[in-house]
């Protein structure tokens, strides 16, 4: 029996449905597989298939030749309530095959067993050599107008909004390999043009391992697996990387910026790009300029520490994939902006004493500013990851008009190789008209027939000249934009198998990169060099590349010997007198907080109304709030997204403790290991004290409020730097979000190097 007043109940009714309401307002957390709540009992009443979920995107539906169909994008998915064969025949039973009798031999006229066999058998396509492991979406790029002075590219104009399908990757790791593995990452940008497509391939580092195509297959097999045991997997902490750079030194720049935090990207949204080549643009006047292509993320360039990328690999080896989806899912469009350094287009093709055609140098950006140009925005993901991020073909030769190659020998050998590459990936040459790689500009280029023909060419003379079809097509000229391959002049000279003299330099911008840093960016370095070294087996690898260290700079190459256990050589060519660049590093400045993960502590005892109130904050920050618990389900009356089993540090950005939770009944070591982690004689679960204790290792801002002060106490991290205590959760976020900022407290580490 009710003991309140009727009154009572009534009001009590009325604020209970307006604080559901409210909590109705409040975003989803991202991570919904499916675009419908599933029923517990299986569905039976045919229906046609779901749509896509919201934050889903697919290619635009054109024809092979590049045509608008009006039709939706769904036209391209699957149609229809009934389950049929490749043909469209509808099917009455998809689980059983046709045998001669209950008990019988499987007959071979089931044509409906051999077509599902058959095309399970072949679902698989060759995965890319290198960039195997990648993940990619849909957005559109909005160019700002800074760069029609340049160049004629017409996607560069003002104003101009132009489709794009981006693909991020790792290059040496399988298709199922980690995504947090110290390696180079993949930057490649289809920009859907209405004067053709142009792919922008590049990668998170501005500069190559190789100055020469040539050297391509030799850099991937020294970095892939040993080819005798197939180990290890995506990583270059082996025997046979270290012998190649330290032998083949114009690789040391890269393996510099691959030592540093660069290689180890917090996430594709916090990670630069950079076409590394240097491109030549035309503007409308015929006049020409050099330039390279930056991507600057909105967020800043944050890294994990080396702990969290190694655990991350174990707890969730799709790490960046998912937190790229997620974003997008939330509502938090991951953005960019398009940058070119511009140099004058001079017979040297140098700027200031820097070879431009050399891909292992970089021209710092105190030397020649970065201009922004245009904003990418990241809004779709894709509809089926197949179709779209694994068959999407880029190539450096796909270019617009007002963009054409140097002769940088790097460029010109993967002018070659993507061709070849798709030929075999995707089955013959008409990979161009698989819907993701589909341009968004008429095509009319009389190549007929081969594996895959999806057009239904007309006419009969696909030759020029002729007069069967009327001449067509015609040549274009430079009122129609045509594209212009740029009568560069070559100079006379011998044909040889060999570099420019200024490619010999192999020291001076990696000694630059070091000194660019800050302490506790070359404490990084000299521990990932430690750890990749101390992974090889011989002594004289270790030798050689701490002489090319040497070469960098003695401090970095002492603190690496004395990690080894060897003696520190003496460098063998003159320290290159080099002004630092502090746009290098990624410490020193403030950035967004869009899209990070906060974690939040509760338990039964919490103050649930300080929660929603927190939790609402962290959802106007634009970051998403996930909710640890003693238990899965509902705590409270707010869905718990992680348990203090199935909760790890390495997920999260900052943690809030807003309450101090008892050991929960699964908080058993023979039943999580986790909780073997803390002594279990204190008064919190210690798989939260582990949480802290990892999130202050991890240098990542901590607050509590209330009893989850106590919880600090007892980990004993409170009143160090980067933890906010107080009474108010409304408060302590506020202060959390400000130090979040830095994106890391470092200040809780003294370095040791200068």
């Amino acid at each position: 029996m009710d003991a309140r007043s009727p009154a009572k109940v009534v009001k009590d009714a009325v604020e209970s449905a307006a604080e559901k309401v409210t909590d109705a307002l409040t975003p989803e957390v991202p991570g919904k597989p499916g675009s419908a709540p599933p029923t517990v009992a299986e569905p039976t009443t045919p229906q046609d298939p779901l749509p896509p979920k919201p934050e889903q995107g697919s290619p635009q539906t054109r024809t092979p030749t590049g045509a608008r169909t009006g039709a939706p994008t769904t036209a391209n998915g699957q149609q229809g309530a009934y389950l049929t064969t490749a043909q469209g025949a509808r099917l009455r039973d998809t689980d059983h095959s046709l045998k001669a009798g209950p008990r019988g031999p499987t007959l071979l006229q089931d044509h409906h067993l051999r077509e599902k066999i058959t095309h399970f058998d072949h679902e698989r396509i060759p995965e890319r050599v290198v960039h195997a492991r990648g993940a990619g979406a849909h957005g559109v790029f909005t160019a700002y107008g800074a760069a029609e002075a340049v160049t004629r590219a017409g996607f560069l104009r003002k104003g101009r909004a132009t489709d794009v399908f981006v693909r991020f990757s790792t290059v040496l790791g399988s298709r199922g390999s980690a995504d947090t593995v110290r390696d180079t990452r993949g930057f490649a940008t289809k920009f859907y043009t209405d004067e053709g497509t142009f792919d922008l391939v590049g990668n998170n580092m501005p500069v190559f391992f190789i100055q020469d195509a040539i050297k391509f297959p030799d850099i991937i097999h020294a970095g892939k697996p040993h080819p005798d045991r197939e180990i290890p997997q995506a990583q270059s902490a082996h025997d046979a990387f270290w012998d190649f750079v330290s032998l083949h030194t114009e690789a040391q720049h890269h393996t510099l910026w691959n030592m540093s935090d660069r290689g180890i990207p917090r996430s594709y949204r916090t990670m630069e790009g950079f076409g590394v080549h240097t491109f030549r643009l035309v503007n409308e006047a015929g006049e020409t300029v050099l330039a390279k292509f930056h991507w600057k993320p909105k967020l800043g360039v944050h890294s994990l520490v080396w702990e969290e990328a190694q655990m991350l690999a174990g707890i969730d080896p799709d790490f960046h994939r998912r937190d790229l989806y997620d974003a997008i899912e939330a509502g938090a469009f991951p953005e960019w902006e398009l940058g070119l350094q511009v140099f004058p287009d001079t017979p040297e093709e140098t700027f200031a004493g820097i070879d431009l055609l050399d891909p292992t140098k970089i021209v710092p950006e105190e030397l020649a500013p970065v201009q922004l140009v245009g904003s990418l925005t990241l809004n779709r993901t894709p509809t089926n990851f197949f179709a779209e991020t694994e068959q999407v073909a880029f190539h450096v030769g796909h270019l617009p008009p007002g963009i054409d190659v140097t002769n940088d020998p790097l460029l010109q050998g993967r002018l070659f190789s993507y061709v070849d590459t798709q030929l075999t990936r995707l089955g013959g040459p008409n990979f161009a008209q698989i819907p993701i790689n589909r341009p968004h500009a008429a095509v009319n280029d009389m190549l007929r027939d081969g594996f895959h023909q999806h057009a239904v060419h007309a006419g009969v003379a696909p030759y020029r000249p002729n007069s069967l079809d009327g001449g067509n097509p015609f040549p274009a000229g430079d009122a129609e934009n045509a594209f212009l391959d740029v009568p560069v002049r070559v100079a006379e000279a011998p044909k040889i198998r060999a570099n420019p003299v200024s490619f010999d330099d192999h020291f001076s911008q990696a000694r630059l990169f070091w000194l660019s840093m800050s302490p506790v960016e070359r404490e990084h370095i000299i521990r990932a060099y430690t750890f990749e070294l101390g992974k090889c087996y011989h002594q004289e690898i270790k030798e050689r590349q701490l002489q090319c260290l040497a070469n960098v700079d003695p401090v970095l190459c002492a603190q690496v010997a004395a990690g080894l256990g060897l003696p520190a050589p003496q460098p063998t060519v003159p320290l290159a007198d080099v002004t630092p660049s502090p746009v290098l590093s990624q410490v020193g400045r403030q950035w967004p907080a869009d899209g990070r993960m906060v974690g939040i502590v509760v338990d039964p005892e919490a103050d649930f109304d300080t929660v929603r109130d927190v939790r609402r904050a962290v959802f106007a920050a634009d970051m998403v709030p996930l909710l640890i618990a003693p238990h899965g389900g509902l705590i409270g009356d707010l869905p718990a997204q992680r348990s203090f089993a199935t909760g790890r540090s390495v997920e999260l950005d900052a943690l809030l403790i807003a309450t101090a939770p008892a050991p929960a009944p699964d908080a058993l070591p023979a039943r999580d290991a986790k909780a073997g982690a803390a002594p279990a004689t204190g008064p919190a679960d210690p798989r939260v004290l582990l949480m802290v204790e990892e999130c202050w290792r991890h240098a990542k801002a901590i607050g509590a409020w209330g009893p989850g002060v106590s919880v600090l106490e007892q980990a004993g991290v409170a009143g160090t730097p980067g933890v906010v205590t107080g009474d108010s959760g409304e408060d302590v976020f506020t202060g959390v979000h400000r130090l979040m900022a830095d994106h890391r407290v470092w200040e809780r580490f003294p370095a040791s190097v200068g």
